[in-house]
């Protein structure tokens, strides 16, 4: 009889999600691996994303690929390491020319085959190109109210970031149109009062959810909210709330707007059919010190491939489905896609794919495929190939490099000063032992242990050669440069150019300049 149960409990699975799952995907930007209350914080105010973690799955070893924005989302809605899809170096711009092809298959285009009402609320950063031709709804999005890329690419000395009339802290990009706020392919507000925005997104999920019920049709919510990225900004019930400064106001709101779509799902009678997921783009960025966010015991942060801006919060939440519990199982971004397409038993992409199926996980019937994952710099080279290799529980770094982003601490390793540097022998961590990569074992390592140390960066090595040879870097996207003429204006041919495009509080037509 104790062999049938697994039997049992499969076919009890299979039946119980007959009907494909609704996925609401809420990815935080900028937020590091220590800022929730679920990983350790000791003053982080998440009781929404603290009750996800109590009643759901929360993984102690997930990753993103690229420790920086573009590439990481690109990641996300893909499968796909970010070089297949030209998404590097660095982040797009408002005037980029280049975006995520049109070519590639997003979660999005997959979830809509298969009968999905999708919709995206928040952070694109993917692109915008002539007409907004990479916008969402041109990449499977059936709704999409958002800013096509970093709150902080536009001047923001102008903008509130606290009611009633607190300007925003610091400095943002010069010399470009002001900041967007898109309502499919129309400009709606330019720029948005960002104190409203949270609010606005979270209506707009809503809304989509309690028309996909009317229509009897699972949906796709990809919420990419702004919190916790720079400058931070809050609705007027969180500003000074939090006790941790803006930065934690801005984890507030962005926590109850988690706790609101979690209650309107329930209210919908649907929260044994949605899977919700939360997890962030990339490490914080400490060179904005109290104002950037935490890594917790890891090193470093946004912009480096050590721990600390490589792994991620990520929470996996479906009542009936998925027991509550800790993963210390490997996995990523990458394999969303794959895990997502599995449980709506929708058809993959005909592509190469980078991710695996994490069903088995979830569901409780099995472990994870992945057993390695390999990780670029923000600006990746062919020559040098990948930076750093996680394998069980190993992990070696062939080069290093810090970064602006991870400025403002004390380990030389994270700053922007400390150049590319390459390593032979690699650097070798033992992660479940020493997951703050204090300690590399070829020199710090037991002296029993130094024989299994040269087999393992052996093993490593072999490891880099035969990804780095296998992987096609695709064209860059973003070497295509900058097009003023593509960055987004409510009032088309307007003068003083970039500073006329302003349209607060109002719905325009014209996509483009």
């Amino acid at each position: 009889m104790a062999i049938l149960w697994p039997l049992i409990l499969a076919l009890a699975i299979s039946l119980a999600i007959a009907r494909p799952p609704n996925i609401i995907l809420i990815f935080a930007d900028d937020l590091g691996y220590g800022d929730l209350g679920s990983y350790g914080h000791p003053s982080s105010s998440t009781p929404n994303l603290d009750r996800m973690a109590a009643g759901g799955l929360r993984f102690t070893d997930f990753y993103v690929p690229v420790p920086l924005c573009t590439p990481s989302r690109a990641a996300l809605l893909t499968g796909r390491y970010p070089v297949r899809s030209g998404l590097y170096p660095g982040v797009l711009y408002p005037g980029s020319r280049g975006g995520l092809p049109l070519d590639e298959v997003t979660m999005a285009e997959v979830l809509a085959e298969k009968g999905y009402l999708t919709g995206m609320a928040g952070k694109w950063h993917l692109g915008v190109g002539p007409n907004g031709s990479f916008l969402p709804p041109h990449q499977g999005f059936h709704r999409f109210l958002g800013i096509p890329y970093s709150h902080d690419q536009g001047p923001c000395q102008n903008l509130t970031c606290f009611p009633p009339a607190t300007l925003c802290f610091g400095g943002c990009d010069q010399g470009v149109v002001p900041i967007p706020l898109m309502a499919n392919l129309s400009v709606k507000e330019q720029p948005p009062w960002l104190p409203g925005l949270e609010k606005q997104y979270v209506a707009f999920a809503q809304n989509l959810m309690v028309d996909a019920a009317r229509q009897g049709r699972p949906f796709f919510l990809y919420y990419a909210s702004h919190h916790t990225h720079y400058p931070q900004f809050s609705g007027k019930t969180f500003v000074g709330r939090s006790g941790r400064g803006p930065f934690g106001d801005a984890l507030m709101e962005l926590d109850s707007a988690v706790g609101v779509l979690l209650n309107t799902v329930e209210s919908l009678g649907l929260i044994e059919e949605t899977l919700v997921l939360f997890t962030a783009d990339n490490g914080p960025e400490t060179m904005r010190m109290f104002r950037g966010g935490s890594s917790g015991l890891l090193r470093c942060g946004k912009g480096t491939t050590y721990e600390g801006g490589v792994r991620e919060p990520a929470l996996a939440f479906w009542p009936g489905h998925i027991m509550p519990g800790v993963s210390h199982e490997l996995a990523s971004v990458l394999d969303l896609l794959p895990t997502v397409a599995a449980l709506a038993r929708a058809q993959l992409p005909n592509v190469t794919l980078d991710g695996v199926d994490l069903s088995p996980i979830l569901l409780g019937t099995g472990k994870s495929p992945r057993k390695t994952l390999y990780f670029y710099p923000p600006f990746p080279d062919e020559t040098q190939g990948v930076f750093a290799i996680r394998h069980g529980k190993y992990k070696a770094h062939f080069f290093t490099q810090g970064s602006t982003h991870s400025d403002m601490v004390a380990d030389p390793a994270c700053q922007a000063l400390t150049p590319l540097t390459p390593h032979e022998p690699p650097l070798l961590y033992d992660l479940e032992t020493d997951p703050g990569e204090n300690y590399e074992l070829l020199s710090h390592g037991p002296k029993e242990e130094i024989k299994k140390t040269i087999e393992t960066l052996k093993e490593m090595r072999l490891l880099k050669a035969q990804f780095d040879a296998a992987i096609t870097f695709t064209s860059s996207q973003i070497a295509k440069g900058l097009d003023p003429t593509l960055e987004l204006c409510c009032r088309a041919g307007c003068s003083p150019w970039p500073e006329c495009c302003n349209c607060p509080g109002s719905q325009h037509n014209t996509p483009h300049k």
